[in-house]
């Protein structure tokens, strides 16, 4: 595969026992599993241990989890399936899993604790060390959406700082390099760190921080509800997201990868799920600098496990019996049009200058550590469904515009106007 050729990939839900299925290990269901996913064409699998099956206590990483780990990762290769490891799980689909030696008894800041983030230093270094041989490794990532931990609407958070969530990342990140040097290792989060004023894990950690940046798409965080299953803002959400977090890197192309997108019933009707998934990535692809597009999720979540949220049963591209699914059609003939192709879409040539608090005080790091307003964003609910900013950057998308984003502390910087292919920069008074 080239090394500019866009992938396609699935978020890797074990149809048997979800994720489970950890805990009774079977080699011939996921290497079904992994057969099911990669007649669809895909190239990648994210995969998720659990954290406290994987280190029940802090001084204890089950060498026999690990192996499990390793062996699903070379199961994935033999069906040519890349593989990507999230570390800290952690958070899915509503449930927490957190070891036992965090919480109750041992109650623990999970960001800040030396204990804690010293076991989890190991942790990360440990799994990283052992796939680092794997040549179908890609990389791990810090943690699923771990960033909820840390604030509302959480009901029991860790709080802390923005300098702090930006240490805890920092130290994360290298205890995956020590393991596996080179890799492609990133730390992702969900969309509190765009969107929630005042959130801890920011924009600016999310572009800066790590070997690329991820966003993760849904549309059930209002975007949905005030502009429908069709919706210019629905179908382009994730291409949203990707533009925004171009704002705040400081590097003109550094990779993005959308690495949770999904079509979540009822806002996105069954029957329109397969229109959705293909407006949704090819609106994507429109953006440059897309490393590649991994759909939540592979396999459906199996009616006989209770207490999930109602959408979290129906968003496998393929049912829980292995059979794909209209949206699993859809991007099983993306990926097809797509394999072996570079991708390289014309710069997005007009932007709309973002302000979530850089015109409130500066930018950068001051003198006391904290960070500056356009790194901390104390404005950026602007920038969530509802917000000015984004209906703004949605009506010229409705029009037909291809918005890029910018900072509007930078919307008079030639240079790195320049460098991003910007040649025309607008203000949300001149769309609205």
């Amino acid at each position: 595969m080239h090394d500019d050729a866009l992938r396609f990939g699935a978020n890797y839900t074990p149809a048997r026992g979800w994720f489970h299925h950890w805990l009774d290990f079977d080699l011939d269901e996921v290497r079904a599993d992994l057969d099911s996913i990669a007649a669809l064409g895909l190239d990648h699998v994210r995969v998720f241990p659990l954290w406290p099956v994987f280190q029940p206590n802090r001084t204890l990483i089950r060498p026999r989890a690990v192996e499990q780990l390793l062996a699903l990762a070379d199961a994935a290769a033999e069906r040519a399936l890349d593989v990507n490891v999230d570390g800290l799980q952690g958070h899915l689909s509503s449930f927490d899993f957190l070891p036992a030696w965090t919480r109750t008894w041992h109650r623990r800041s999970i960001f800040t604790d030396p204990d804690v983030v010293a076991g989890q230093e190991e942790y990360l270094r440990t799994l990283a060390a052992a796939l680092a041989d794997r040549p179908n490794f890609l990389g791990m990532t810090v943690g699923n959406e771990i960033n909820q931990f840390s604030d509302a609407p959480h009901p029991d958070p860790d709080r802390i700082t923005p300098d702090q969530a930006a240490r805890w990342l920092e130290r994360m990140l290298a205890a995956c390099e020590r393991g596996a040097p080179g890799r492609l290792h990133l730390h992702a989060e969900y969309d509190a760190a765009w969107y929630q004023d005042g959130h801890p894990f920011t924009p600016a950690q999310a572009a800066r921080l790590g070997a690329a940046t991820a966003v993760h798409s849904w549309v059930f965080n209002g975007t949905a509800q005030r502009h429908g299953a069709s919706g210019a803002a629905t179908e382009h959400h994730a291409a949203y997201l990707i533009e925004l977090s171009k704002a705040w890197s400081l590097d003109p192309h550094r990779p993005v990868w959308l690495q949770e997108v999904g079509a979540p019933a009822p806002l996105i009707p069954p029957e329109r799920a397969a229109r959705f998934t293909e407006a949704t990535v090819a609106n994507a692809l429109d953006c440059p600098d897309v490393w590649g597009v991994t759909w939540w999720c592979s396999h459906d979540v199996s009616r006989g496990l209770a207490d999930f949220p109602e959408l979290e049963y129906g968003l496998g591209l393929l049912t829980n019996d292995r059979r794909t699914k209209p949206a699993g059609a859809a991007i099983a003939r993306i990926a097809g049009e797509w394999r072996g192709r570079a991708h390289r879409p014309a710069p997005r040539t007009t932007a709309l200058a973002v302000d979530a608090g850089a015109g409130r005080g500066g930018s950068g790091r001051g003198p006391d550590g904290a960070a500056g307003a356009a790194e901390a964003a104390p404005g950026r609910s602007a920038c969530a469904p509802g917000g000015a900013f984004f209906e703004a950057w949605a009506t010229l998308a409705a029009r037909g515009v291809r918005p890029a984003v910018v900072l509007a502390e930078h919307a008079a910087d030639r240079a790195h106007l320049a460098a991003r292919g910007i040649t025309e920069v607008l203000r949300v008074h001149d769309v609205t």
